[in-house]
C-alpha cells in the first residue's frame, strides 16, 4: 500500500559527500515544512528538517523502497519560513549542502534527543516574568549618541556606527533595544560580539538593564562555549519567543527568533564573524541578508570598520550621486571627554640588539606602576618561545605531522604544535647530533611575563607591595571560569601589567589602564596576505582603545595623557603612520584605493577551492583536473571567472594531510555564484576518477579572509 505522504527531509550531509540536499521518507500524516523529525539514514537515527512534502501517487518504481520517519518532536513549534529561507540562502551562497548548514544551526542536544525525551525536557517549568509595567533604568546619551539613536530609529538602514573606541557605543545598542522592544510585545533582537570571551561581560550588562521588567529569562546566549544543555534552552526559549535578546557569537544568526525586530553585530570587522570550518559562512554578510529579508533593522558597529563595510557605507559624492547601500553614522568622542591615546612610536633599528622591552618603554611602565595605574602589553604569539633550535647542527622543533614549528611552552616544559595538537617533553639534548645547547628562538606571551617579572622586580606599588604581573591568553584560559577570573583581578585593580594577546585587546572596559605597547607587531606588515595591513590597524586601534577610557579616573591621577607605544622596525609605515592621529578615514581610503587598483575585494569577489590529500601532488592533481573540467564543459560564468593556477597552502601539511588552494576571481559576484553552482557536480565527478584516489576532501570558500 502506497504511503500516504512523502516528507522531504534536510539531513546532516557535508557537500563533497554526494548524498544531495534533500531525502524523501513516507510519513502516516502530512507535516508542515520545518517540522523537526527522527529518520532512519543508513545504518543510525539521525535528526532531520522537514523541508516540503507531497502526496504519494501510485506504487513506487520497481525495486525502490522507501523508509518511514521514526518520530516527529511534536514538542517543538516548526522552524518558520524566514528561518527556512536563511538556511536556504546559505546554502547555496556558501556552495554546501542544505542539510549540513539547517542542523549546524540546530542545538547539538536535539540531534540526540528522543520524542519522550525531549518532552521531558519542555515540561519543567518556565522561569518568572519581569515586572512589564517597571520603567527601565536610563542613561543620559550624548549629543553624538542621541543624534545616532534618532537616525536608528528614522531611517531603514543598515548602518555602520563608526565610533571611536569609548564612544559608548554599547549605550546606543541598549537604547535602540530598549525601543524596539517597547513598540511591540513580541519583538526580539539579535546581539553578536566576536568572541565568546566578550560574550559574560554584555549578558551581564544587557541583563542588569532588562530583566527587572522582562524576566532573567529574557536574555541568552548562544556559543560554543556553553554545554549542550544550556544550548539547548537558550536556543528554546529564542525559537519560542521567551528570550526577547539573544546575545552570542557567529552561529547566533542562525538562531531561531520568530519576533525578530533589529540585528547588532559587534565589532563587525572581527575575522571571527567568518566560520573556518564547515559551512564557511559570514555571520555579519548573513545578517544583513537576513535583516533584509525578515524586515529586521541592522546595526554594525565599529571604531575600525571592515573595508567592505566602510566602502558601502560611502557617503554620496558628485563622482557617486548614489554612496554606498549602507547609512554610516559618526561617535568620534569618547564619552566624558577623555582622550584617545597618544602614539609613541620607538624605532628598533636604534635600540640595543636582542632588546624586547627598551629603555624608555620599562622607564614608562615602571611610572606607571608606582603610580598605581596600570599596563597592557599585547603580542600576538602564545607560548614562550616559537621554536627551540640546536646551534650545532640546525635542527628545530618541527612538527613530525605538520609543516610547522612545535611552540615551547616552559611553565610545563613541552613542545606543542598549535595546529594539530602534537605535544611531546623538551628534549634534554638535541635529538640529532646530541648536543645539550639547545636555544630558543623568537618570543611569545609566557616569555614575556617573565621577562618583565625580573625587570620589575625591584617596582613596587603605591602601598609598598611588589608589581604583580598577570598573563592571558588561549593557554591560561583553558579552565572553566579562569578568564572570568582573571578579568575581574584587572578590573579590581589587582594586576599592575597585564600580557597578553589579541583576546585582551578588543570589547573589555578597563578603567584604569593607561598604557599599552604592541612589542613586535611588524610580522603582518609584509605578510603575502592583502588583508593583513587591515587587520593589523584594527588590532592596534582596538588596542590601544583600551587606555584611558574613564576620564574621571585619568584626571583624578594628576591629568597625565594616556599613551601607546609601538616599537618596530619600521615605524613610519602607513600602517603606524595613520594610527599616530587615529586617522582610520584616512587609513581606509589609501587600502581603498590599493584594492581598486588591484582588481582586489571589495571591488571584486573571490572563492578559493581547497583540496586535502594524503600528497600534495594528488591535492593539486584533483584541483587542475577539476579546472580543466570547467574550461571543458564551458560552464556559466565562467568568461567572467579567473581560475589561478593551484598552490600549496601556506602551512601546507597539518595532521600528516596535505593542503593545496585554488583561487578564483571575478568582477562579478552573479557570474562567480553562476559558475560555482554549475561546477560542484563536475568536481563531484572529477573525484570519481581513479587518478584521484588519494583525494580526501574538497571544499569551497566564498569570500575568503585569508589567502
Amino acid at each position: 500500500m502506497p504511503p500516504t505522504t512523502i516528507v522531504h527531509v534536510a539531513l546532516h550531509a557535508p557537500s563533497h559527500s554526494g548524498v544531495g540536499d534533500l531525502l524523501s521518507y513516507a510519513s502516516p500524516e502530512a507535516l508542515p515544512p520545518g517540522t523537526l523529525v527522527r529518520v532512519p539514514f543508513g545504518t543510525r537515527e539521525v535528526l532531520g528538517v522537514v523541508w516540503d512534502s507531497d502526496e504519494a501517487t501510485g506504487e513506487l518504481p520497481e525495486g525502490a523502497t522507501m523508509r518511514a520517519i521514526a518520530g516527529v518532536l511534536a514538542g517543538v513549534a516548526p522552524l518558520d519560513a524566514p528561518w527556512r529561507r536563511l538556511v536556504g540562502f546559505a546554502a547555496r551562497y556558501y556552495q554546501r549542502s542544505l542539510g549540513e548548514v539547517a542542523l549546524a544551526a540546530l542545538p547539538p542536544q536535539l540531534r540526540d534527543l528522543g520524542p519522550e525525551q525531549l518532552a521531558r525536557r519542555l515540561r519543567r517549568p518556565a522561569a518568572p516574568v519581569g515586572d512589564t509595567s517597571q520603567d527601565l533604568p536610563t542613561v543620559a546619551l550624548t549629543p553624538e549618541q542621541e543624534s545616532a539613536r534618532a537616525l536608528i530609529a528614522a531611517e531603514k538602514g543598515p548602518f555602520v556606527l563608526f565610533g571611536s573606541t569609548g564612544s559608548g557605543k554599547t549605550e546606543v545598542y541598549l537604547r535602540c533595544v530598549q525601543e524596539v522592544l517597547d513598540a511591540d510585545p513580541s519583538a526580539q533582537a539579535l546581539v553578536m560580539v566576536p568572541e565568546i570571551n566578550l560574550t559574560p561581560q554584555l549578558e551581564e550588562r544587557f541583563t542588569a538593564r532588562f530583566a527587572p521588567r522582562f524576566g532573567a529569562q529574557a536574555v541568552v546566549s548562544l556559543h560554543s562555549g556553553m554545554t549542550n544543555p544550556q544550548r539547548l534552552k537558550s536556543w528554546l526559549a529564542a525559537h519560542s519567543g521567551t528570550a526577547r535578546i539573544v546575545l552570542g557569537t557567529r552561529m547566533a544568526v542562525f538562531a531561531s527568533l520568530p519576533g525578530l525586530r533589529l540585528i547588532i553585530v559587534d565589532e563587525e570587522h572581527d575575522p571571527s564573524y567568518k566560520q573556518q570550518e564547515g559551512a564557511r559562512y559570514s555571520a555579519r554578510d548573513l545578517a544583513i541578508w537576513r535583516g533584509r529579508e525578515q524586515g529586521a533593522k541592522v546595526l554594525l558597529g565599529s571604531a575600525t570598520p571592515s573595508l567592505e563595510s566602510w566602502h558601502a557605507s560611502r557617503p554620496p559624492t558628485p563622482e557617486d550621486p548614489e554612496g554606498g547601500r549602507y547609512l554610516r553614522l559618526h561617535m568620534p568622542s569618547r564619552i566624558g571627554a577623555g582622550q584617545l591615546p597618544r602614539v609613541r612610536r620607538v624605532d628598533m633599528n636604534q635600540q640595543p640588539r636582542r632588546a624586547v622591552f627598551t629603555a624608555p618603554l620599562l622607564a614608562a611602565i615602571t611610572e606607571r606602576v608606582q603610580r598605581g595605574e596600570q599596563s597592557m602589553i599585547l603580542l600576538n604569539r602564545r607560548g614562550y618561545a616559537p621554536v627551540l633550535h640546536c646551534a650545532d647542527c640546525g635542527w628545530k622543533s618541527d612538527c613530525p605531522h605538520c609543516s610547522a614549528h612545535q611552540v615551547f611552552h616552559k611553565t610545563d616544559r613541552t613542545l606543542r604544535c598549535h595546529h594539530c595538537g602534537y605535544t611531546v617533553r623538551v628534549p634534554r639534548h638535541c635529538p640529532t647530533c646530541g648536543s645539550p645547547d639547545i636555544l630558543s628562538m623568537g618570543r611569545g606571551t609566557e616569555q614575556l611575563e617573565e621577562q618583565l617579572g625580573g625587570l620589575l622586580s625591584e617596582v613596587l606599588r603605591p602601598d609598598g607591595s611588589p608589581a604583580r604581573i598577570a598573563r592571558i591568553d588561549a593557554d591560561t584560559t583553558k579552565a572553566k571560569g579562569a578568564l572570568e577570573s582573571q578579568l575581574a583581578q584587572v578590573h579590581s585593580g589587582e594586576v599592575d601589567v597585564l600580557v597578553g594577546t589579541q583576546m585582551i585587546a578588543k570589547g573589555h572596559d578597563f578603567r584604569r589602564i593607561t598604557l599599552v605597547a604592541a612589542v613586535q607587531p611588524d610580522g603582518a606588515l609584509f605578510s603575502s596576505d592583502f588583508r593583513a595591513a587591515e587587520r593589523l590597524f584594527a588590532l592596534l586601534m582596538q588596542a590601544g582603545g583600551r587606555a584611558g577610557r574613564d576620564a574621571a579616573y585619568m584626571a583624578a591621577q594628576g591629568g597625565a595623557p594616556c599613551e601607546m607605544w609601538v616599537q618596530s622596525f619600521h615605524p613610519q609605515h602607513a600602517v603606524f603612520e595613520a594610527l599616530r592621529t587615529h586617522d582610520y578615514p584616512a587609513f581606509a581610503a589609501q587600502q581603498l584605493q590599493e584594492r581598486q587598483e588591484a582588481g582586489m575585494p571589495p571591488f571584486a569577489y573571490q572563492a578559493l577551492v581547497r583540496a586535502d590529500a594524503r600528497t600534495q601532488e594528488v591535492a593539486q592533481g584533483f584541483l587542475t583536473a577539476a579546472s580543466a573540467a570547467a574550461r571543458e564543459h564551458g560552464l556559466p560564468g565562467l568568461d567572467h571567472v579567473t581560475l589561478y593556477p593551484p598552490v600549496p597552502l601556506t602551512i601546507q601539511r597539518i595532521a600528516n594531510v596535505e593542503r593545496a588552494q585554488m583561487l578564483l576571481e571575478s568582477p562579478s559576484r552573479a557570474a562567480l555564484q553562476r559558475f560555482l553552482a554549475t561546477w560542484q557536480p563536475v568536481m563531484q565527478a572529477t573525484r570519481s576518477d581513479p587518478a584521484h584516489k588519494g583525494l580526501i576532501r574538497w571544499l569551497v570558500d566564498v569570500d575568503p579572509l585569508a589567502i
